[in-house]
Protein backbone atom coordinates (compact mmCIF):
# COMPACT_ATOMS: atom_id res chain seq x y z
CA UNK A 1 0.00 0.00 0.00
CA UNK A 2 1.12 3.58 -0.65
CA UNK A 3 -0.28 6.90 0.58
CA UNK A 4 -0.37 9.92 -1.73
CA UNK A 5 1.19 13.10 -0.38
CA UNK A 6 1.00 16.38 -2.28
CA UNK A 7 -0.88 17.56 -5.36
CA UNK A 8 1.40 16.56 -8.25
CA UNK A 9 -1.02 13.85 -9.46
CA UNK A 10 -4.17 15.97 -9.17
CA UNK A 11 -6.86 15.56 -10.50
CA UNK A 12 -6.23 11.80 -10.83
CA UNK A 13 -5.12 11.36 -7.20
CA UNK A 14 -5.54 13.52 -4.12
CA UNK A 15 -3.46 14.05 -1.00
CA UNK A 16 -4.26 11.23 1.41
CA UNK A 17 -5.47 8.68 -1.15
CA UNK A 18 -4.50 5.10 -0.26
CA UNK A 19 -3.27 3.00 -3.19
CA UNK A 20 -2.84 -0.72 -3.66
CA UNK A 21 0.51 -1.21 -5.40
CA UNK A 22 2.46 -4.17 -6.70
CA UNK A 23 6.12 -3.90 -5.73
CA UNK A 24 8.63 -5.04 -8.34
CA UNK A 25 6.10 -5.13 -11.18
CA UNK A 26 7.10 -3.94 -14.65
CA UNK A 27 5.14 -0.86 -15.77
CA UNK A 28 3.50 -0.18 -19.11
CA UNK A 29 3.21 3.31 -20.58
CA UNK A 30 0.27 5.17 -19.08
CA UNK A 31 0.32 3.36 -15.73
CA UNK A 32 0.85 5.07 -12.41
CA UNK A 33 4.08 4.04 -10.71
CA UNK A 34 5.84 4.52 -7.40
CA UNK A 35 9.33 5.91 -8.03
CA UNK A 36 12.35 7.05 -6.12
CA UNK A 37 13.26 10.43 -7.58
CA UNK A 38 16.93 11.48 -7.55
CA UNK A 39 18.17 13.65 -4.71
CA UNK A 40 17.44 17.36 -5.02
CA UNK A 41 19.40 20.41 -3.88
CA UNK A 42 17.93 19.99 -0.38
CA UNK A 43 18.74 16.28 -0.14
CA UNK A 44 16.76 13.09 -0.74
CA UNK A 45 13.27 13.41 -2.19
CA UNK A 46 10.42 11.23 -0.88
CA UNK A 47 9.14 8.24 -2.80
CA UNK A 48 6.56 9.57 -5.28
CA UNK A 49 3.66 8.47 -7.46
CA UNK A 50 3.99 9.50 -11.12
CA UNK A 51 2.71 8.43 -14.53
CA UNK A 52 5.09 6.29 -16.61
CA UNK A 53 4.83 7.74 -20.10
CA UNK A 54 7.56 5.93 -22.02
CA UNK A 55 10.72 3.94 -21.61
CA UNK A 56 13.90 5.13 -23.22
CA UNK A 57 17.43 3.74 -23.23
CA UNK A 58 18.28 4.79 -19.68
CA UNK A 59 15.00 4.25 -17.84
CA UNK A 60 11.42 5.42 -17.51
CA UNK A 61 10.16 8.86 -18.34
CA UNK A 62 7.65 9.75 -15.61
CA UNK A 63 5.35 12.75 -15.48
CA UNK A 64 3.03 14.41 -13.00
CA UNK A 65 -0.62 14.96 -13.94
CA UNK A 66 -0.53 18.45 -12.41
CA UNK A 67 2.23 20.42 -14.18
CA UNK A 68 2.04 23.20 -11.59
CA UNK A 69 3.11 20.93 -8.68
CA UNK A 70 5.92 18.56 -7.89
CA UNK A 71 8.91 17.09 -9.72
CA UNK A 72 9.01 14.74 -12.71
CA UNK A 73 11.28 13.69 -15.57
CA UNK A 74 11.01 17.11 -17.18
CA UNK A 75 13.12 18.32 -14.24
CA UNK A 76 15.27 15.29 -13.36
CA UNK A 77 15.42 13.20 -16.54
CA UNK A 78 14.57 9.53 -16.97
CA UNK A 79 14.25 7.37 -13.85
CA UNK A 80 16.49 4.26 -13.82
CA UNK A 81 14.62 0.94 -13.87
CA UNK A 82 15.81 0.12 -10.34
CA UNK A 83 14.15 3.30 -9.03
CA UNK A 84 10.72 2.37 -10.45
CA UNK A 85 9.60 0.56 -7.31
CA UNK A 86 5.98 -0.43 -7.90
CA UNK A 87 2.95 -0.16 -10.18
CA UNK A 88 -0.32 1.24 -8.83
CA UNK A 89 -3.17 -1.28 -9.18
CA UNK A 90 -6.10 0.63 -7.68
CA UNK A 91 -7.16 3.27 -5.21
CA UNK A 92 -8.34 1.71 -1.95
CA UNK A 93 -9.53 4.87 -0.25
CA UNK A 94 -11.48 7.15 -0.31
CA UNK A 95 -13.30 4.82 -2.71
CA UNK A 96 -12.12 1.83 -4.63
CA UNK A 97 -11.37 2.25 -8.29
CA UNK A 98 -8.91 1.27 -10.94
CA UNK A 99 -5.96 3.55 -11.34
CA UNK A 100 -6.75 5.71 -14.35
CA UNK A 101 -4.60 4.96 -17.41
CA UNK A 102 -5.05 8.56 -18.54
CA UNK A 103 -5.50 11.77 -16.52
CA UNK A 104 -9.08 12.80 -15.88
CA UNK A 105 -9.81 16.32 -17.08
Amino acid sequence: MAVVRGRSMSPTLSDGDRLLVRWGSLPRPGQLVVVQLPDGPDGPRPVSVKRATRRDGVGWWVERDNPAEGVDSWLVGAIPDDDVLAVVRCRLWPRPGRASPQPRV
